[in-house]
Order: C-alpha cells, then sequence, then structure tokens
C-alpha cells in the first residue's frame, strides 16, 4: 500500500490522505481514521481551501477537528448544525468528497479497518454506494480472521458490497517458495543461502508472510544462521531445524532477549494501547520521560517491537514522542506478563496522568479514561468518563457506541454503594441511553421504552427532579407514535400540573402542546385546541432559545402547526392556514431542522386537507428535499404519503402505488399515529382510481386500527369513503350486470354516511361534516329524496364563514344548486 501510494504521488496532481484505526479501548472515537486523515489534510499546503469546502459543505465533520478551527467557531458551528441527523453528516461527507475531488484526484488509505468503529464501515459503505461522480479511491487493509472473529460489521458491509460489484478484494495470498526466498536472500543480502533456506521456512509456515518474517528473525537471533567471515550460514541441517514453536512462543524469545528495563518499558505500554503516549507510560513508571524517551527511541529504530508516530501534544503543555506496537500481538503478550495487583496499579496510575493532562477537555479520550479506571479498580471514575463518551458519541451521531458506553456505564455503576448519588448517575445514563436506542431502532422501541421506564422510575426515587420534565414528554412520544392513545393522555395529565410548579416556561409550553396534541388526535378537538392556543400564548422564542430546551422541535411551531390542523377539522379553513403559515415563517427564523420538517408537512398536509392537490405537488418538494438532506425516514415517509395522494387524486396509478410503498416505510420504523389517516388516503387514492376491493380493504384496516388505538380525529372520513367505495362497487356489478342498483349497498352505504355525521357532530369537526353531508344528500339526490338532501346540506353549509373556495364548500354549492 505504501508502495502504491507513493508511484501515485510521484504522477503528480493526486491528494493522499492517510488515516489509521487502532484497537481503542471501550467503544472508540467514531469516524477516527476519517479524522486523521482529514485533520493530516488540512494541515498540509493547500490545507486552507479544504478548510474552506468542509466549512461550506461539511461543517459537521469541521467540527470535530479541534487543532483546525479555533474553540470560537467550533461553539459556532455546534450551534449551526443543532438538531441535524447521523444521515446528514454521512452525506456531508460524501458531498465534500465530491467536491474536493472535482479539483484533484484524492487517494484515500484507511489502515486496519478490523479495529474501525461502526460509523466508519456505515460511511465507508454510504460513499460506496452514491451516485454521483466523484475522483475518488480508498484502499483499505484489513486482516479478514479479526473481522470474522470479533463480528466486527467490516464483513458484512464488504460482501455487500462486492454482490453489487462496488468494491474490490484484493487478498493476500500466501507466498510461494520462491517469494519466500526472495525475501530472504534480501533480508540476508546472501543468495547462496537463501534457496536452502528459503525452501526450510516456506514448508515450516506455508508462505504466510507474518510467520515467515517471525521464523528467520528467531533463526538468526538463535543462531541457527549467522554471519561467519561476511557469509551467511546454516548452523543445523534443515531437516533439524524445528520452527513448531508458535508466533506467540517466538515473541516471548523476543522478549526475554531485551533488558530488564526494556522489557519493563514495555510491559507498562502494553496496558496504555497499541498506540501510547511516552508520557503516560512515564507516570506510571516514576521516571523522567526522557529515559522512557531513549528506550523506545532505541526500539524503534531498531524495528524492534515498535515503530514510531506522530507527537504527543497535551492540554496542559506536555509533549512527548507517540509509539505504537508493530503488531497487536507484540501488545497482547506483553499485556499478559503484567500481574493482577500491579496491573490495577499501573491503569490507574496511567488513567490519572492522561486526566491530568487532558485538564478540561478530557471528554476527547473518555472511551479510553474509562477503561483505565475500570480496570484500576476506580468505578466512580471509570462511569463518570464512560458517560462522557456516550454524550460525546451522541453528538456525534454515533448512536451505537452511545449505546454501548451507557450500558456498559450502568453494568459498572451497579458495584457502588447505593444511594441518591448513585440514583444520579444512573438516571443521567439512562437519559442518554434512551433517545440513542430510539436514533437507532424507531421512535415507538421497546428497548429505549425501557430505558424511559427505568428512567421514571429513577425520577420517583429521587423525589421529582427536573429530569422528570424530560422523562415524561419522552414516554408520552413512545406511546403517541405507537397511537396508544390512552397512556400517551394519562403521561401528558401528569405532565402538565408538573409543569406549571416550575419556573421554566418552555417546559409549560411543552406540557400544554403536548396533551393538545393528544386530546385533539384522540378526537377532542376543542378541548385540544384550547391547550395548543394556550401553549402558543406563553411562547416567547428568545426564553425558549435561552433555555435550550425541547424534546425534539421547536414548542411554539408545534402549536401553531397542531392548531391550523384542529382550526380545519372544526370548520375553520382560512384561519387553519394562516396559523399553518405563522408555524412555518417562525420555524423559518428558528432554523431548526426537526421544526423545519414539521413546519414544511405541516403546510403540505393542510393542503391535503383542502383538497388542493396541485399546491400538495409543489410545496411537497421542499419537505420531501428537506427530509432527504437532513435524513427523517418519519417526515419522508409524511412527505411520500401526501405526494401519493395528490398523484392519484389526478387518476395516476403511480400515486397508489407510492403510498403503500411509504407506508410500509413508515410502518417498518414501528410508527402507527396518523397511520389511520394515511390508511384513509390510500382508501381514497384507490377510490380515484377505480380499485374498490383495494379500497374497501384499506379502510376496513383503517377503522379497526381506530378501535384499537383511539386516534379517532379522521374517523368520520373513514366511514364516508367506505360509503363511497360501496357505492362504486354497486356502481360497477349494476354496469356489468345491466341490473338496478342494490338496494342492500345502498342501504349500507347510507348507513357509513349516517355514521360519518354522528362522529363528525360528536367531535365537533365541521369540515368531515360537511364532507359526510354532501355525500349523503348526493345518495338521497339520486334515491329522490331531494327535499330530505336539500335541508341537510343547507344546514351545515350555512354554518360555514370562509373557505367558501375550497373544493368541499364549492362542490357542496353546486349539489345545493342541483337540489333547489
Amino acid at each position: 500500500v505504501d508502495l502504491f501510494a507513493e508511484q501515485v504521488q510521484a504522477k503528480g496532481r493526486v491528494t493522499v490522505g492517510r488515516g489509521q484505526c487502532i484497537e481503542q479501548y471501550g467503544e472508540g472515537e467514531a469516524y477516527l481514521p476519517l479524522l486523521e486523515a482529514l485533520g493530516r489534510l488540512c494541515q498540509e499546503a493547500g490545507g486552507e481551501q479544504l478548510i474552506r469546502l468542509l466549512r461550506q459543505h461539511a461543517p459537521m465533520w469541521l467540527m470535530q477537528l479541534p487543532g483546525v478551527v479555533e474553540e470560537a467557531e467550533r461553539k459556532e458551528l455546534q450551534a449551526q448544525v443543532q438538531g441535524a441527523s447521523r444521515e446528514r453528516m454521512l452525506r456531508e461527507m460524501a458531498e465534500v468528497l465530491e467536491v474536493v475531488t472535482a479539483r484533484r484526484p484524492l487517494l484515500l488509505l484507511l489502515e486496519d479497518l478490523h479495529w474501525s468503529d461502526p460509523s466508519t464501515i456505515e460511511l465507508l459503505s454510504y460513499i460506496a454506494q452514491r451516485r454521483e461522480r466523484a475522483r475518488l479511491m480508498i484502499v483499505g487493509t484489513y486482516r479478514p480472521v479479526d473481522a470474522v472473529l470479533s463480528q466486527h460489521p467490516l464483513k458484512g458491509v464488504k460482501q455487500e458490497l462486492q454482490a453489487k460489484g462496488l468494491c474490490e478484494e484484493l487478498r493476500v495470498e500466501l507466498l510461494q517458495e520462491t517469494d519466500v526466498t526472495t525475501y530472504v536472500g534480501e533480508r540476508l543480502g546472501d543468495s547462496k543461502l537463501a534457496d536452502e533456506l528459503g525452501q526450510v521456512v516456506h514448508q515450516r509456515t506455508e508462505g504466510n508472510a507474518l510467520f515467515m518474517v517471525n521464523v528467520v528473525e528467531a533463526l538468526i537471533s538463535q543462531g541457527i544462521i549467522s554471519k561467519t567471515n561476511g557469509h551467511w550460514e546454516l548452523k543445523q541441517q534443515s531437516e533439524e531445524i524445528d520452527t513448531s514453536e508458535t508466533l506467540q512462543q517466538l515473541i516471548e524469545k523476543q522478549i526475554e532477549r531485551l533488558s530488564s528495563e526494556e522489557q519493563r518499558i514495555l510491559e507498562v505500554a502494553s496496558l496504555a494501547g497499541v498506540e501510547f503516549p511516552v508520557a503516560a507510560v512515564a507516570a506510571a513508571l516514576k521516571q523522567d520521560i526522557d529515559e522512557i524517551e531513549d528506550v523506545c527511541e532505541e526500539l524503534a529504530g531498531r524495528g524492534h517491537f515498535l515503530r514510531e508516530e506522530e507527537i504527543a501534544e497535551w492540554p496542559d503543555g506536555t509533549v512527548s514522542g507517540r509509539y505504537a506496537f508493530q503488531h497487536a500481538l507484540y501488545r497482547e503478550v506483553l499485556s499478559r506478563r503484567v500481574g493482577g495487583a500491579r496491573r490495577v496499579r499501573l491503569h490507574r496510575q496511567i488513567g490519572e496522568r492522561l486526566e491530568a493532562g487532558y485538564k478540561n477537555h478530557t471528554e476527547e479520550v473518555a472511551a479510553e479514561l474509562a477503561v483505565h479506571f475500570e480496570r484500576g479498580r476506580d468505578p466512580e471514575r471509570a462511569v463518570r468518563y464512560l458517560q462522557q463518551a456516550a454524550d460525546a458519541a451522541f453528538r456525534q451521531f454515533a448512536y451505537m457506541k452511545a449505546v454501548n458506553h451507557s450500558t456498559k456505564a450502568i453494568a459498572v455503576l451497579a458495584s457502588l454503594p447505593e444511594g441518591g448519588e448513585r440514583t444520579e448517575q444512573e438516571l443521567a445514563l439512562q437519559m442518554t441511553l434512551a433517545p440513542a436506542l430510539m436514533a437507532i431502532h424507531g421512535y415507538a422501541d421497546s428497548e429505549a421504552e425501557r430505558a424511559y421506564t427505568r428512567a421514571l422510575a429513577l425520577c420517583r426515587q429521587l423525589e421529582d427532579p427536573p429530569q422528570l420534565l424530560m422523562v415524561l414528554p419522552a414516554m408520552r412520544g413512545i406511546y403517541y407514535v405507537r397511537a396508544d392513545y390512552a397512556r400517551t393522555q394519562e403521561l401528558a395529565e401528569e405532565y402538565l400540573p408538573l409543569a406549571e410548579r416550575m419556573p421554566l416556561l418552555p417546559f409549560l409550553i411543552w406540557a400544554q402542546y403536548g396533551l393538545g396534541e393528544t386530546l385533539m388526535y384522540a378526537g377532542q378537538l376543542q378541548q385540544g385546541r384550547v391547550h395548543l392556543e394556550q401553549g402558543s400564548a406563553l411562547y416567547d422564542p428568545d426564553e425558549v432559545r435561552a433555555a435550550g430546551y425541547y424534546p425534539v422541535h421547536d414548542p411554539g411551531v408545534a402549536c401553531l402547526t397542531e392548531t391550523g390542523w384542529a382550526l380545519w377539522l372544526q370548520g375553520y379553513p382560512d384561519q387553519a392556514v394562516q396559523k399553518v403559515q405563522e408555524g412555518l415563517t417562525l420555524a423559518q427564523d428558528i432554523a431548526d431542522p426537526l421544526s423545519l420538517a414539521l413546519a414544511y408537512n405541516g403546510c403540505v398536509g393542510l393542503h391535503q386537507f383542502r383538497r388542493e392537490g396541485q399546491a400538495v405537488l409543489t410545496e411537497v418538494k421542499t419537505a420531501l428535499g428537506h427530509a432527504q438532506e437532513y435524513g427523517f425516514p418519519y417526515w419522508r415517509a409524511w412527505g411520500l404519503i401526501l405526494e401519493g395522494w395528490a398523484m392519484a387524486a389526478q387518476g395516476q396509478q403511480p400515486g397508489v402505488e407510492q403510498i403503500t410503498a411509504a407506508v410500509a416505510a413508515y410502518r417498518e420504523i414501528r410508527a402507527r399515529h396518523h397511520l389511520s389517516h394515511f390508511l384513509a388516503l390510500l382508501g381514497e387514492a384507490y377510490l380515484c382510481t377505480g380499485q374498490v376491493e383495494e379500497g374497501g380493504r384499506v379502510i376496513s384496516e383503517a377503522l379497526t386500527l381506530v378501535n384499537q388505538t383511539g386516534e379517532r380525529y379522521y374517523k368520520a372520513e373513514l366511514y364516508r369513503l367506505k360509503g363511497e367505495l360501496l357505492l362504486m362497487q354497486a356502481s360497477k356489478k349494476e354496469k356489468a350486470k345491466r341490473k338496478r342498483q342494490n338496494t342492500d349497498v345502498a342501504g349500507e352505504a347510507e348507513a357509513c354516511f349516517q355514521k360519518a355525521l354522528e362522529v363528525s357532530r360528536h367531535q365537533e369537526a365541521k369540515s368531515l361534516e360537511l364532507r359526510a353531508a354532501t355525500s349523503l344528500a348526493r345518495l338521497w339526490q339520486q334515491q329522490g329524496k331531494t327535499a330530505e338532501a336539500h335541508t341537510l346540506l343547507t344546514e351545515i353549509y350555512n354554518w360555514f364563514t370562509e373557505g367558501f373556495d375550497t373544493a368541499d364548500l364549492k362542490d357542496a354549492k353546486a349539489l345545493l344548486g342541483e337540489l333547489a
């Protein structure tokens, strides 16, 4: 790989970036090799241009290069990307690579991918599957056996990319005898001995390159081959040479030939990691850094056990050499030589020196510190740094690392004495674990529910701590996404009085929103709207920003958007437009991605309510583009469903297929709320395209779901659509058999319309009552009940004071003209 890189660079106008994966303590740092490669390229000639491009196209990555940007800019970048997702992070790197390579080809070398973190592998898979043009070549090295034994995700990703023709694997094949002979001749500088010894080494090692090198070195060190009068000689008959010792045994013998000081230094270094700073080893041995540096430098100079790496510079001003073991097996063998009690003491000393060296920047090495203190029998500090590592991983969208760090910390915490401090620590860990699980498995994840349930129990033990104000809305959110409205309302009603006792306004706004949203979608429109409007009245954007708290999206945007929907349902279509537009304007001012996603889809959803298909098709492009940019699968499914409805309303069959696929994707992320509404849109799409049997099946499923979940806000429309589908089915049969319309079917349809009227009147959902009355009046018109139809429709039509340009009111007015 090194030779290939040299040859490429020799041809000019090719940038070479290099990142090294190391066997990290704990879960390690997400995207480590990519960040290392970026950091190096930014420091090289022309690095200013790369920094500028990162600032423009990949601020989330620039934010994680502390040596490249000043602290003030780093904080500014953190504020800029607040609310962004892991998907955006992947997209940013892919896009910046495309921009960078448009100017100059890039060769990216990633070493030892079998030690890489899952986030790096996910990014490589994402980049490989991009269709956009990039003059980019990524070369990664890894040991297949290590990847298999550790069940590393690299193995599965590599197989998937190979199957798609998106990568090639160049296996390091076993060496042939001629290759081994060539190596021996080069190593000894003596071709006479090479033929005989090459055959022996190949027979004993079967061409394994690592074993070959070590066997030759062992034969030299044991004197089996030695130099006499400037020539190498074999001191034993070839058939007598025993190379049955394992590589581990060879390493043990190499260690034993070192001085006691060298052995002691390497043993301590092995506890510091595959790659280690001399300062940490010196602290553990209580020796001067220069003394340790001299030994490490000499060993590295001989190519014995160590290789020199870049200088280690710590925030406290410490500067020391950094070295890495030539092979992980060296470190493994050396670390096993350290006794139990001594091992505990050394780990603690290394951890304490590293902790002091990083002062207020311990989050950069938190995972490493956690391992040292756990192995150093200091569980308090181990938990503290596992928490830091989990929080850092969550901020990097490395959610699996956040889960693993949090889970490990909770396990270590169990060894500490019970009490208030331990309870508070576990509560903080559960509050990191739960959202990370939700990010991985979806908003309705059962593991996340267990974590939040445990957090709630811990809050009870602590007598209503501030975290309770975050746990309750989060749990409400889980049940809301599952459309468990009974449990959702129970939690929302518990939360409101609690928030009213707190001095922080955002909690109260969120409580009003949570209860209002729950009541509205359960069909209690007026009660829900009251709470939503109270939330809007309390909202102060500056105060909410200062508090820095909202579980998902901004509560002001949410209150306005949901109020708009409630207003439409209640029969105020023009006021609904105004409220939803206010929500969008606020979201655009805030520029929070999740709040914008809610506002965009709220606007498109209102167009769907108002049956404005062309407006849906126009505005949904913005909503879908935003969801794609920030990686919001939930909102993307929303947009696709609404777009599919608008297409089907124009009689386009692909619209039906799009809704079907998007609903499946919505179910896949375990979402059930709004599902009855989305199934209604699918049923309506089937109605528009004449597929009555499929439509009837979907509407029946939706009504079953309403009864299971209590999501009733669109229940009246479901009954109306069921009646319309029944009439279309009867009409088709009449045409086919040339018979009169089946009166039984007409009766069933009329019952559905009557049920829709009953439900809408009970909920005071005037817009849905208008639709139901229009459908029933049209049926009565066909049956000759003109007077009854006119009376029914006139009463509801005359109730309206606005929205006369909407499709529903236009249809009702036209039908009234026919009935007059």
